[in-house]
């Protein structure tokens, strides 16, 4: 890193992949704004930095809500003149029942989280790196192994997962000519809260129950930091990272 520092902003920052990518990002050098919708938990995830590291800003944000996100990075623009990485990790999920069972509320929260977030803070992103001088940044994308193959009973994370992959393409098409890079990384099964109940058993595509492997989420904070890191004129547009025996090449 120079010393210059770099900025980056990670949604979902309150727990789990978030929670890892932007500690991880602080240790590497970048001053890191933090956002979620839960207040207290982006405060836990500042007081986990280090004290001698580059600032860390919680702010708490709902990414799904346009005012809220427009909010959220006239604070980055106010505190920090710009921005080089946002990483686009906030997500949520539907609970795991038939599609004909779910209702019109539980598809819309999905999509306004996991799909509408990320285009409403890739927009916002896009304006001020095209902007700022020097110009240019980062988009990373969370996507998931459900951005190829779907589990049972997931078509609202599934659905917004593979637009996901659409909006990547987009923004990596649409930018490539102002220097900002957009890439994708989909995960599979890194240990956190979210996951912990993988080791007891999920639905296999079979209908049976079966427990699956996890791994460190550092792997994923790693491997984010290697695509930050890239020049601007290089790019992984889309990269794999998942436990090495969890059931993505043969599932079903």
């Amino acid at each position: 890193m120079s010393n210059s520092p770099k900025i980056a902003l990670v949604t979902g920052a309150g727990s789990g992949i978030g929670r890892a990518v932007s500690l991880a990002l602080q240790s590497a050098g970048y001053s890191v704004v933090v956002a979620g919708r839960r207040s207290e938990e982006l405060d836990r995830t500042v007081a986990m930095g280090s004290p001698e590291g580059r600032k860390m800003l919680a702010v708490p944000t709902d990414v799904g809500k346009p005012d809220s996100v427009k909010a959220l990075f006239a604070k980055v623009g106010e505190t920090f003149g710009r921005l080089d990485l946002l990483f686009n990790n906030a997500g949520m999920g539907a609970p795991a029942i038939p599609m004909e069972d779910l209702s019109y509320e539980q598809w819309s929260a999905v999509v306004a989280v996991n799909l509408t977030g990320s285009f409403l803070c890739a927009q916002e992103a896009i304006r001020m790196m095209k902007a700022q001088s020097p110009r240019g940044g980062r988009i990373i994308n969370n996507g998931s192994i459900s951005a190829h193959t779907p589990r049972p009973h997931s078509a609202p994370y599934t659905a917004t997962k593979h637009a996901i992959t659409g909006l990547t393409k987009s923004i990596s098409l649409d930018c490539r000519s102002f220097d900002i890079c957009c890439g994708q990384i989909d995960i599979g099964n890194a240990a956190t809260e979210m996951t912990s109940r993988m080791t007891g058993g999920v639905l296999q595509a079979n209908g049976t129950m079966a427990p699956e492997p996890r791994m460190d989420v550092k792997a994923v904070s790693d491997t984010v930091l290697y695509m930050a890191g890239l020049p601007l004129d290089t790019n992984v547009l889309f990269v794999t990272v998942m436990a090495n025996t969890m059931p993505l090449v043969g599932r079903g």
